[in-house]
């Protein structure tokens, strides 16, 4: 394939089974529901500005979204706070673990929106007078993203919220700088329901675009972010939406990007197009490792690479 693949004919099965026998990698164990995923899984999903949406074998097995939510829940903060989310959350690159125990110096803020502490944040800003409140505003927002109704796996928010110790303790530190303005297991419940939110490669590309679209969600016409939130979230995206490899990300594979421990990771070309790929193995930065080959070659064979 040469650098100038078209995206509307590209072969997304062959490139499946050209990573799919690569063995590399752990599905990630830190609940029981990831641990029973299939080592298997392979789906790959891209989607046009025009709202064509081309896919693999595989890519409407569901699974829950975890970290992958990120970036979304960063956009609905900057949506329903009216920006005030960028002086409560930093953006830089931390260098250190998603779950990291640690605040920004001196602020108590979190260092950005793409670590579990950001998250924990930007899902308590946004808006809901309540835990059930917040919970249906970022279903409803999420499902806007994907251009279709998303539901939650119930049994895995349970588990989220009941195992997510190191959540809770972010929470409580977040609550003793007086960041967090909820109570710290009302912070934890609200996101660990984000986290269980089941998408497919397909529904998550989507997503995707509709960032990389400028806020429009492609498929369905629906404005869900202005412009300036989707160009800010993709921008947090690329620098460190890959946690302490999001340098190494950006320079090799080129696209702005959000993994997560599920094996998934979106993709959001600005202007280009959205993508998504599942693969549960994971390598030591908790990326998926056939995911990082799809990406990879998505980005040589469709010239996507932001500095190329």
């Amino acid at each position: 394939m040469s650098r100038s693949s078209d995206p509307r004919t590209y072969d997304l099965d062959s490139l499946r089974d050209r990573v799919v026998s690569e063995a590399g990698g752990a599905v990630d164990d830190s609940i029981p529901q990831l641990a029973d995923a299939d080592p298997g899984l392979c789906g790959i999903a891209l989607v046009l500005p025009d709202g064509t949406v081309r896919s693999s074998a595989q890519a409407d097995v569901l699974f829950s979204v975890q970290s992958a939510v990120k970036p979304f829940l960063f956009a609905l903060a900057l949506l329903d706070t009216h920006g005030e989310a960028f002086d409560r959350i930093g953006i830089e690159p931390t260098g250190e673990a998603f779950d990291a125990i640690k605040l920004e110096s001196g602020t108590g803020r979190p260092p950005n929106p793409m670590v579990n502490a950001g998250a924990l944040l930007t899902a308590a800003l946004v808006d809901g007078d309540d835990v059930a409140a917040r919970n249906d505003r970022i279903l409803r927002g999420l499902s806007a993203f994907a251009g279709r109704p998303l539901e939650v796996d119930e049994g895995i928010a349970r588990t989220e919220h009941l195992l997510g110790d190191r959540n809770h303790a972010l929470a409580h530190l977040m609550r003793s700088e007086g960041t967090l303005r909820v109570s710290a297991d009302d912070a934890v419940e609200v996101y660990a329901r984000a986290c269980a939110v089941l998408v497919d490669a397909r529904a998550l590309a989507v997503m995707g675009a509709t960032l990389a679209c400028r806020g429009v969600n492609p498929v369905t016409g629906e404005r869900v972010v202005p412009a300036g939130i989707a160009r800010d979230v993709v921008s947090v995206m690329a620098t460190c939406g890959v946690y302490d490899g999001s340098g190494r990300w950006m320079q090799s594979v080129g696209i702005p990007a959000k993994s997560s421990v599920s094996g998934a990771i979106v993709l959001a070309a600005p202007g280009r197009l959205g993508a998504a790929v599942v693969s549960p193995p994971l390598d030591a930065q908790g990326t998926s490792v056939r995911g990082r080959l799809v990406s990879d070659r998505l980005s040589v064979d469709l010239g996507l690479h932001a500095f190329g």
